[in-house]
Order: structure tokens, then sequence, then C-alpha cells
């Protein structure tokens, strides 16, 4: 018996059914993808490895099929089954057959192509990598939601284009699954730094360093943590800068640190680069390299700058665009000065920070005890004010549950200080990694910690009496709490946690 009528079996059948549907998705999609302009790197699963397995599947069905018929054969000496029907579309009951096969066979091609586009759709989706497989991704997906980058698809950033970044995500997400599966997701998930796409492949295809920012003016409203919530405001103007070879005077944050005009490379000593004892700035005009080692640091040989030594880029002072958690004292800031906690209420910035700043075993536990503990305070301290103004006493405590809601994550373990956000240098070392002012070269010259390098304080103080700056060079920082000069010898992480002070 020739090979082909090996084929003549209800398996192999099956399996032709397979891979032919497997096929007509397969093109559909790929179609799809070539008319609407779509770069879909999780689509890429179901196009190139989810739909070829399911076409392998049918061929293997087919060989093993034809296997079975071989032995059948070899045994009875007949098919299992015999040649395709000879259809006379005279016969009225078989032409009635034959326009059902077909009809059945149209709706389950147009079934498998939907169901398929759906699939791709919905793996390209953020509802995909937030909560359908990635339930432990839950802090992510509630930061994500409220960050400036929520349009932005999550495969966007972490996925990008190009076939290796695909197959690195895969099998980064067949261990993910497995973790899921076992319930041995680690706690807090670490940050996988070592595998972000980089920011030239993601941030820059959005952002342009080289594009020249005038300086950007920020407001900042504080309150203090004393019993008249004192308001506290800074006026600042951010020395963004930026530029490339068509503008003329490229300076500022950007210019330095993006490239344009410094190439700058740098070892950490920890897997968070959360410390960087070592920096190379090479001038790219000239190309002349300065080191700077900081105090006490021994420097790095040479075999372990070639192997670890990174170079600078929107990420590393970024590190959180789309997935910040943010502080309890800042959230509470900015509600009070937008009135959703109401700033007259007596003492409510240090008992707000200290409620949202406590330990909970769980979210719901969070809101009862952030609730009662905020009634309870005006209770006892402050029985007229929970007398007269209990609507604003609950109204301020749903926000609290809110912010609370929003920013941490006690069955994770996340929270504000989980993650530390290099982006500025209040709560966490930031920009300070690097400008503490003891970095310094072989011959002593320390890298710069003047704050003037990156921003101007044009204003500041309380807001009926505000000092305004006198020239261009603004003014020098005054800190609103009675501190002498302990501001200028120490980092501001050191007593500003985020949390209670």
């Amino acid at each position: 018996m020739k090979l082909p009528g090996l084929a003549h079996n209800r398996l192999s059948y099956l399996g032709a059914l397979i891979a032919i549907l497997a096929t007509s998705a397969g093109v559909f999609l790929l179609l799809f993808a070539a008319i609407t302009g779509g770069d879909a790197p999780y689509g890429a699963l179901i196009v190139f490895l989810m739909l070829p397995a399911v076409f392998g599947v049918g061929v293997l069905l087919i060989g093993i099929g034809m296997w079975r018929e071989r032995r059948h054969v070899a045994r009875t000496g007949r098919p299992s089954i015999e040649r395709f029907p000879t259809f006379d579309l005279n016969d009225p009951g078989r032409r009635l057959r034959l326009v059902v096969v077909a009809m059945v066979g149209i709706f389950l091609l147009f079934g498998v192509n939907f169901a398929s586009y759906l699939a791709y759709e919905h793996t390209e989706s953020v509802a995909f990598c937030g909560q359908t497989c990635h339930v432990a991704m839950e802090p992510e997906a509630v930061a994500h939601r409220h960050s400036p980058h929520a349009e932005t698809t999550c495969v966007a950033c972490h996925v990008g284009p190009g076939g290796e970044a695909f197959v690195r995500s895969k099998v980064s997400g067949l261990h993910q699954v497995y973790v899921v599966l076992t319930d041995a997701v680690p706690r807090p998930i670490p940050v996988p730094i070592d595998n972000l796409r980089p920011a030239r492949e993601t941030c820059q295809a959005c952002h342009w360093p080289q594009q020249f920012f005038v300086p950007q003016y920020r407001r900042l409203v504080h309150f203090l943590g004393d019993e008249a919530n004192t308001p506290w405001e800074i006026h600042l103007q951010i020395l963004t800068g930026g530029g490339g070879p068509s503008l003329a005077g490229a300076r500022g944050i950007h210019a330095h640190h993006s490239g344009v005009l410094n190439t700058i490379e740098y070892v950490p000593s920890d897997p968070a680069r959360n410390e960087i004892p070592w920096v190379r700035i090479t001038d790219n005009a000239s190309g002349l390299a300065t080191e700077y080692l900081a105090e006490g640091a021994t420097r790095p040989d040479e075999a372990a700058v070639k192997q670890r030594a990174r170079v600078m880029d929107c990420i590393d002072c970024h590190n959180r665009p789309a997935h910040r958690y943010h502080p309890p004292g800042e959230e509470v800031d900015q509600a009070m000065a937008l009135g959703t906690i109401d700033p007259t209420l007596p003492a409510i910035k240090a008992t707000a920070v200290k409620l949202l700043s406590a330990e909970y075993a769980t979210p719901d536990e969070a809101v009862t005890a952030i609730t009662s503990g905020l009634e309870t305070f005006y209770r006892t301290e402050h029985p007229d004010v929970m007398a007269s103004r209990a609507d604003d006493v609950a109204w301020s405590a749903h926000t609290l549950t809110t912010i609370y809601r929003r920013n941490f994550f006690p069955l994770m373990k996340v929270r504000w200080d989980t993650y530390p956000d290099h982006r500025g240098h209040v709560t966490s070392p930031g920009c300070f990694r690097c400008h503490d002012g003891k970095h310094v070269t072989a011959s002593g010259d320390a890298l710069t910690s003047d704050c003037r390098s990156c921003h101007l304080i044009m204003a500041q103080g309380s807001p009926g009496a505000l000092e305004w700056a006198s020239g261009p060079d603004g003014l020098e920082f005054r800190h609103p709490g009675d501190v002498g000069d302990l501001w200028q010898s120490m980092a501001c992480a050191d007593c500003h946690t985020g949390g209670p002070s």
C-alpha cells in the first residue's frame, strides 16, 4: 500500500482538521497584523509559538493515525475505512449533507479565527499582565493604573519589539507561570533589573533626550507635623535641559545624564543599584574620561568594569516610571493641598501619616484600623472637633483608606519604601547615590553636589509670607524646621523616610 493511502483513517483526518484550523488562524492573524500595522509582542506568543504548537499536534496525529493504519492493514488485510465516498450531487440527500458540512466547516473556521483574534488581543492588554495570569502582580497593576503611563501597555516596555526580546520574555514567563501555580512567588517580588529592555528601545520610542526643555516650574506644598499643620511651599525651576547637535548650548539634567554631552558609566555594589561607589564620565566631544570613587570604596579592577559597568540611561533615574508607591507623607500633603483631607483639622498631617505607616495584615484590617484610629484620636484628643465636624473626619478617613489601597499591599509585602524611587532625593538616596560630595577623583575633585545644578529655588516659605528670589540663581534652601546646618551635611532621606518623622 502506498504511503498516502495510510492517511485514510479517522485519527489522521482529525489531525488534518486541527492543522488546517491552526494554519488558517495563523494566516489570519499575520494578515491582520500586517493590515493594521500593529506590533504585538505578546501576540507573537500565539502566532509563532501557540498556533505552530497546535499545528504540530495535528501533524503528529496524522503520523500516529498512519502508523496505526499500517498495523491495522497488516493485521486484517483491509483499510479501517473506505476511500472518500463519491458524492452524487443529483441526490438531494447527499447534496443537503454536503451543504451542511460546508456550512459547519465555514462556521468552525470563522470561530477559530475569531477566538484566535480575541486571544491575540487579550495577551496585549494590561488586564492580562495584571490580572489574568499574574495575580501576584496586583501591586504593579494598581500602581500602573494611577501612573502617568496608565495608557501605555505593559508589553510596550517589558517586552518590546524584536525576536530576541520575545524569546527572552517567553523563557522568563515559563518560570513566572511555575512560581504562580506553585504559590512560590517571592514577597515582595524582586525588580527584574537585568531583564529590562534598554531605555533607547522603550522610553525613547516616545521620549527624546535630545529635545531641549526650558526650566520646568513646580510648586511643592508641604504641611508640617505640628498641631496647626503649618503649610510650607517651595517653588522650583527644574533644569531639565537636553539638546542635541542641532541645538547650541545643550545643558541641564538630560544633557548631562542621557548621553548628549557625556557618557556616564557606573558599577553598583548591590543588585538594586542603590549604592554606586564608582563612576566614570567621558566627555563626548573630547573623549576625556574622569573617574570618581566613593569615600572608603575600592576601585573595581578592569575585568569587573568590563563585566559589570552600566551605561547610564533614563531608567537609572526614572526607575519607577509606571509603578510608583507614594510615601504617606507625600500622599497626605497632596490630599491636604487638594482639600480631600481638611487641613484645618488639628494635627491631621501627623496623625494621618502615622495611621498609614502602621503595619496591617490585610487591606480590610487596614481600612478598619485607619477609620477607627482617626475617629478615636479626635474623640479623645479633640472631642469638640469630633462633635462638630464628624463629617470632615469621616471624609478624611475615607481619603486615607483610598490612599492605603493604592500604595500598600501587605499580602505581597509591598509599600512605599519597598522599591526606592531614584527620581529625586527626598525619601530615598536617588541623586545622592552619586552627587553626595563624597565621590572624588584621584586628585581630590568631587562630583558636584550643588543643588543648583538640577533645580533653582525661586520662592519658599509660608503661603502668606513667601520669600522670592531676587536674581536668576535662586535662593539657598531654608529648612522649615530648626535643624541648624544639618541639612547641608546629611542626606534628606536620613530623616525624611516618607513615614512618621
